[in-house]
């Protein structure tokens, strides 16, 4: 470790998520060579315990239009939102360009997907995410790099646009990168103070298919178990028991999913067990400033904050044998969140919270119109 050097610490970023605060004694000694490894190399960003996923922080504070981003996890993806072209890699290969700050890529075929219109109560990014799973099934646009165009760029905004670049990979995307636009023009100078210019793909651009998505035709959906293009709509799930929630991960622990969350769970006290984890400190302040913290507690909530925890089975709330659980994470395979014989569906926040409140999968439409 000593002999390391990384290439250029000003566009390196390190950060604890997955196991964080460490659960075990194993992931502490990890964390532990990973902090004497940042003062060595001199590393400017890095991200202790608490500050946040890994994939939130590039959003807020690094990613911009343009860039190539790369990180040792598959939702790196995530940072598309804002036109970067990112992808998730093995250990080997970002230890490789730590060092020498190169990779190599095969080039993927371009693939146009326009949202279209104005989403309906209750309607978010992840529904739009489901519905292009059910639509093109897990790993169905493998080798492929979607381009997302909006059409009514505040229609969508930017956390909606982060949970479909997050699950872009459950497509098996190579990239998925939105066209940057006002919107994208509106985050960059909220959480950076700068100015952008949007990047328009090219008029003449050449793609190997094309979809539409409208947004007011599309309702809550749900991935039932036990794979993320099992789509189901909120109705045929409806009335089914539910034994614990989870809202937050880098696929939905953004700012308007705790503020949903929230606005649903002021209407009493839980009924099935609820962990809520804003994805990172930033998120978690704001919502605190705001009353919503203070909302999820008193309705019955566990809340923390900066950690992947419960998304990936980690901590902080897994699931026992026969347990059914709802997450507003990004994967639900056998065994993800705990027991191999719990089940686990994937939804949006509202969806979720709506379900903690009733103990039981209920349509959020009423909580919100």
């Amino acid at each position: 470790m000593s002999t390391i050097r990384v290439w250029d610490v000003n566009k390196f970023v390190l950060a604890f998520d997955h196991l964080s605060p460490p659960p075990t004694e194993r992931a502490a000694e990890i964390q532990v060579g990973l902090r004497k490894f940042a003062k060595m190399a001199g590393v400017k960003f890095f991200h202790d315990v608490g500050d946040g996923i890994l994939h939130q922080l590039l959003l807020d504070h690094y990613a911009l239009p343009g860039q190539v981003v790369m990180a040792a996890d598959s939702h790196t993806t995530t940072v598309g939102a804002v036109g970067a072209f990112a992808q998730g890699l093995g250990a080997s290969d970002v230890a490789a360009i730590v060092i020498t700050g190169k990779t190599w890529l095969m080039v993927p075929e371009p693939f146009r997907i326009r949202i279209l219109g104005k989403p309906g109560p209750g309607v978010y990014g992840k529904d739009v995410a489901l519905h292009l799973l059910s639509v093109f099934r897990a790993e169905g646009l493998n080798g492929k790099s979607a381009e997302f165009v909006v059409e009514e760029p505040g229609a969508f905004p930017m956390d909606y646009r982060a949970t479909v670049s997050n699950m872009g990979i459950e497509l098996g995307l190579d990239a998925a990168m939105f066209a940057p636009d006002s919107e994208t023009v509106r985050h960059i100078k909220e959480k950076r103070g700068i100015e952008i210019k949007p990047v328009t793909p090219d008029p003449n651009a050449k793609y190997v298919d094309s979809y539409d998505v409208e947004l007011n035709k599309l309702e809550p959906l749900v991935a039932a178990p036990h794979s993320v293009d099992n789509v189901k709509s909120i109705s045929e799930v409806e009335g089914l028991d539910v034994d614990y929630v989870f809202i937050g991960s880098c696929t939905n622990g953004r700012l308007s999913d705790i503020e949903v969350a929230a606005k649903i769970l002021r209407n009493g006290k839980v009924r099935s067990r609820c962990v809520a984890i804003p994805a990172s400190r930033e998120i978690y302040i704001r919502a605190m400033e705001l009353g919503y913290i203070d909302t999820l507690v008193r309705a019955g909530c566990v809340v923390t904050y900066g950690t992947c925890g419960p998304c990936l089975g980690g901590h902080f709330g897994l699931i026992g044998p026969g347990e059914v659980a709802i997450s507003t994470g990004s994967r639900n395979f056998r065994g993800r969140m705990g027991s191999p014989e719990g089940k686990v569906y994937l939804a949006n926040a509202a969806v979720a919270a709506a379900a903690a409140l009733n103990g039981k999968f209920v349509d959020p439409r009423k909580y919100l119109t």
